[in-house]
């Protein structure tokens, strides 16, 4: 006999915290299932923990729409909830003239997205911004920051709790079955009956999709990061042109002030966060396109992370998230959260919000 209960969010990263912390302040009886023994131990924490503006993502886009309005929703959070961040800023810089077409295309994109206004940087200005930065150009995002990751997603436990939601953890998944009134979620030996499942399991929510039906692939792009020892040199984040996969090795800080470069993009076909140091020569080249004077024995192996894909690497194009509701799933109180890669985090609160919204529409 199946326990009965109202909704079940699958995943404990900080989007399906975001959702169940959402869903509780909306008076439902919210149960999270994450099958680690923590919170947020897979993308949520394995990224470059950047409050993203939004100046990337095609025009409409879902990773646009989230991206600007999340931002705006998780600076007001941090404010009001203390988490540490900082809005620091970002200079995307162009290192040769044939490059100077995409920061344009960048400040047309931005001013589109509601990202706000890039204003255009000379070699000058960027050396007088960042005196360790070697370009000939850039571009200013100053609603660009960075977050205490770890300390935002337990702010959002703490909601969730207040309000009656509870996290089971070591609790995997191993199935979907459609139920008269809702789905039926297989946990091992029991199984829980639900009005309404949302599918926020990262890296594995296409494979738990498919068991309802799903059609999408999940692709995995793994980027490594390297610590740089010492202090920074830099007081910004610096990010190169983007390029396909990912925005390009970049310069993050964390709330400490330590530098961090990363990430690369090496495609691979199963989970796997060990640390390979075979694309180190590759990572320096890449920096010293804009910060030449780096020391590479300051480099250390950081952390991996992998991001959950829903194109291949021959894609011409980055997928956008995909996020369908009872309509699209044809299974009432089903809602599918797939490929919430980057801007994943910066748009976490926003996908609550779209998540809430659809909880409870019918098929």
């Amino acid at each position: 006999m199946a326990e009965r209960c109202d909704v079940v969010v699958i995943g404990a990263g900080a989007v399906g915290l975001a959702v169940a912390r959402a869903l509780a302040a909306a008076g439902r009886e919210v149960l999270v299932l994450e099958r680690h023994d923590l919170i947020g131990t897979e993308t949520s924490s394995r990224n470059s923990e950047v409050i993203h503006a939004g100046l990337y993502y095609p025009t409409g886009s879902l990773k646009a729409q989230l991206c600007v309005r999340g931002k705006a929703l998780l600076y007001a959070h941090c404010a009001a909830y203390n988490v540490p961040h900082k809005r620091i800023g970002k200079i995307v810089v162009a290192a040769s003239k044939a490059q100077f077409h995409v920061l344009e295309d960048y400040q047309r994109q931005a001013r589109i997205n509601g990202a706000g206004e890039l204003p255009w940087l000379t070699r000058r200005d960027v050396l007088d911004m960042e005196p360790a930065v070697e370009a000939l150009a850039g571009v200013y995002s100053e609603s660009t920051g960075i977050i205490d990751s770890h300390a935002y997603m337990l702010s959002l436990v703490g909601d969730l709790e207040a309000n009656g939601g509870m996290i089971a953890f070591l609790t995997e998944v191993t199935d979907l079955q459609r139920w008269a009134n809702g789905v039926r979620v297989r946990c091992g030996d029991f199984d829980l009956d639900a009005s309404c499942v949302v599918n926020s399991a990262g890296l594995s929510a296409p494979a738990l999709a498919a068991h309802l039906g799903g059609q999408h692939r999940g692709y995995y792009a793994k980027g490594h990061y390297y610590t740089l020892s010492g202090a920074s040199p830099f007081a910004r984040l610096v990010y190169p042109i983007a390029e396909s996969g990912g925005l390009g090795v970049h310069v993050t800080l964390d709330m400490a002030g330590q530098a961090r470069f990363g990430p690369d993009v090496v495609w691979q076909e199963e989970e796997d966060y060990a640390f390979d140091e075979a694309g180190f020569e590759r990572f320096v080249a890449a920096i010293r396109r804009y910060y030449p004077a780096l020391d590479e024995s300051r480099l250390q192996p950081g952390y991996t992370g992998i991001r959950p894909k829903l194109a291949p690497a021959r894609a011409a194009a980055a997928a956008d998230f995909v996020i369908e509701g009872p309509a699209q799933t044809g299974v009432p109180g089903f809602v599918n959260l797939l490929g919430i890669e980057s801007p994943g985090l910066t748009s976490s609160l926003a996908i609550a919000e779209r998540v809430a919204e659809l909880a409870c529409a019918t098929a």
